[in-house]
C-alpha cells in the first residue's frame, strides 16, 4: 500500500506545505481507500521476489494464506465480510513485506483478530491459534489438543506483535470497500435480482477471486462487474451487450477480462503443499543469511572469515604491549635491553657466576643506566624476594601438615592396637569362668562316683 496517494478530487497547494481540502490545510499523509490499490510497478518487482523467490512460490503461498483465513473465519463463525477483510489485509501487507523474512501462518493469525476487531466480530486470541492449531493437522489424523506451554505463551506475543506490525505497515489505513452489496445493487439495476443462482454464483466467484490479488489492483466497483459477467457467462444468462453494460459501472473491457482470468485460473491450479511451500522459505531464508555472513567477511559459524582479513597472523608478539611502548618512548632503549639481559643472566647463574659476570664500576661508570632501567631492576628485586619468602613458607606449611599427618597415623595405630587387645582380654574373662564350672563339675562328678563303689 502506497500511504501518500492523492485522490483526483483533493486540491494540493503550491508551496507543499501540506494537502488543501476544503479551506484547511493538512500534514502530506493522506489516507483513502484510492490509496489502497497498488501500482502496478510494485506487482512486477515484489519484495518477496527481491530477497530470491520465484513468483510461482509467492502466488502459492498467498493462495494457502488466504485460504487459511477462511477455513479459520468458518470455524470461528466470523461473518464474511470479516473474512474478506482479512484476506484483503494479507494480500496488501505482503506486497510490502517478504515471506522470507515473515511467517505467512503467523501474519494470517494476525490478520484474522484484527478482522474481526475492524467488523464488530472480535474473537480471542486463544481461539484463532486454537483453529489455527487444529487446521495445521490435517484430516485424516489424529487431532491433540493445543498444549499451553511457552511455546504457546510464543506464539501468542507473535501474534499480538505481527498485528501491531500489519497496522504499522499499511499506515492504520484497514478499511476495505467489499463488492457485496454492489453485486447485489447491480443486479437489481439489470433486472436479475431474483434469480438466485445468479446473485449466489457472482457471490461465490467474488469469494474465490480474494485468493487473487485483484483485490489490490481493482476497485470494488470493477470487480463486482467481473463477478456478474462471469456468473453470466457461466450460467448462459444473457445481459445486454450493445453497448456492454459493465461499460454504464465505469468498467473496462481490458478490466474485466483480467479478473475473469485471474478468477478461473485458481480452478485450474494444484493445491498448494504448506510442508513444500515452508522447505523452499527456509532454503531461501538460508541462502540470503550466509550471503549477508559472507557480505560481512565472516563464516556461516559467525567466526571471523581467515581469507578476507589480510595480513592476519595468530603468531604471538615477542613481548607484550607495555615494553612495546616503554622502548619506542625512552630514548636509551639499547641500553635498557643490555642491562636486562645481564639482569636475567645473573638470575638464571649461581651465586659464584653472578659475582663473577657482573660488570665492575668502571664499567657501569661510562653510561649511566636510566631511572627506568633502575626501577626495573628495584621491581625484579622485590618481586624476586617475594616468591622466595612464599617458597619457604610453603614449604613450611608442607613440612606441617606432613609431621600432622604422621601424628595421626600413629596415633591411629596405637589406638586400633589398643582396641584389639582390650578385645582379646574381654573374650579371655568370658572363657574362663565357663572353663571353672566346667573343671567343677567334672570334679563333683567323680568324687560321686568315688563315694559309690
Amino acid at each position: 500500500m502506497s500511504v501518500g496517494v492523492l485522490s483526483p478530487h483533493m486540491n494540493t497547494p503550491a508551496n507543499s506545505q501540506g494537502i488543501l481540502i476544503g479551506d484547511k490545510v493538512y500534514s502530506e499523509v493522506f489516507l483513502a481507500i484510492d490509496s489502497s490499490i497498488i501500482p502496478e510497478e510494485s506487482l512486477s518487482s515484489t519484495p518477496s521476489m527481491l530477497d530470491g523467490l520465484d513468483h510461482e512460490t509467492e502466488t502459492n503461498l498467498r493462495i494457502l494464506g488466504c485460504e487459511l483465513i477462511q477455513s479459520a473465519g468458518i470455524l470461528l463463525r466470523l461473518p464474511q465480510v470479516a473474512m474478506a477483510t482479512g484476506q484483503v489485509l494479507f494480500q496488501r501487507f505482503f506486497y510490502s513485506k517478504s515471506f522470507i523474512k515473515h511467517s505467512f501462518e503467523i501474519f494470517a493469525m494476525a490478520c484474522v483478530n484484527l478482522a474481526s476487531k475492524i467488523e464488530e466480530s472480535p474473537r480471542r486470541v486463544r481461539d484463532v491459534i486454537n483453529v489455527f492449531h487444529h487446521l495445521k493437522q490435517g484430516k485424516g489424523k489424529k487431532i491433540t489438543p493445543l498444549v499451553l506451554d511457552q511455546n504457546y505463551i510464543n506464539t501468542k506475543n507473535q501474534v499480538i506483535k505481527a498485528e501491531r506490525r500489519v497496522l504499522k505497515e499499511l499506515g492504520f489505513c484497514v478499511h476495505v470497500k467489499h463488492p457485496h452489496k454492489i453485486i447485489v445493487m447491480y443486479l437489481q439495476v439489470l433486472e436479475c435480482e431474483k434469480n438466485q443462482m445468479l446473485v449466489q454464483t457472482a457471490w461465490n466467484y467474488m469469494n474465490d477471486a480474494l485468493r487473487t490479488n485483484v483485490f489490490v489492483r481493482f476497485e470494488p466497483e470493477t470487480i463486482a462487474c467481473a463477478c456478474i459477467h462471469l456468473a453470466a457467462r457461466v450460467l448462459q444468462i444473457p445481459l445486454p451487450s450493445k453497448p456492454h453494460w459493465y461499460l454504464v459501472f465505469g468498467a473496462t473491457k481490458e478490466d474485466i477480462r483480467e479478473i475473469c482470468i485471474s478468477t478461473m485460473k485458481l480452478y485450474s491450479r494444484e493445491k498448494p503443499n504448506s510442508e513444500q511451500l515452508e522447505k523452499q522459505v527456509e532454503k531461501r531464508k538460508v541462502a540470503l543469511e550466509e550471503a549477508r555472513l559472507k557480505a560481512k567477511g565472516q563464516n556461516p559459524s559467525g567466526t571471523p572469515a581467515l581469507a578476507a582479513i589480510g595480513g592476519f597472523s595468530p603468531a604471538s608478539k615477542p613481548s607484550s604491549p607495555r615494553e612495546v611502548k616503554i622502548e619506542e618512548k625512552s630514548p636509551n632503549s639499547k641500553l635498557v635491553k643490555e642491562s636486562e639481559n645481564r639482569h636475567r643472566r645473573s638470575h638464571s647463574g649461581t651465586y659464584s657466576s653472578q659475582s663473577s659476570r657482573s660488570p665492575s664500576p668502571r664499567q657501569l661508570k661510562g653510561h649511566r643506566s636510566s631511572p627506568v632501567t633502575q626501577l626495573r631492576t628495584e621491581r625484579d628485586r622485590q618481586s624476586e624476594s617475594s616468591r622466595n619468602s612464599n617458597k619457604r613458607r610453603r614449604s613450611r606449611s608442607r613440612s606441617r601438615s606432613n609431621s600432622r599427618e604422621r601424628g595421626r597415623d600413629r596415633d591411629y595405630v596405637k589406638h586400633k592396637h589398643d582396641r584389639s587387645h582390650h578385645w582379646d582380654h574381654r573374650e579371655r574373662d568370658r572363657d574362663r569362668p565357663h572353663d571353672q564350672g566346667r573343671s567343677k563339675h567334672q570334679s563333683r562328678s567323680h568324687s560321686g562316683r568315688r563315694h559309690r563303689r
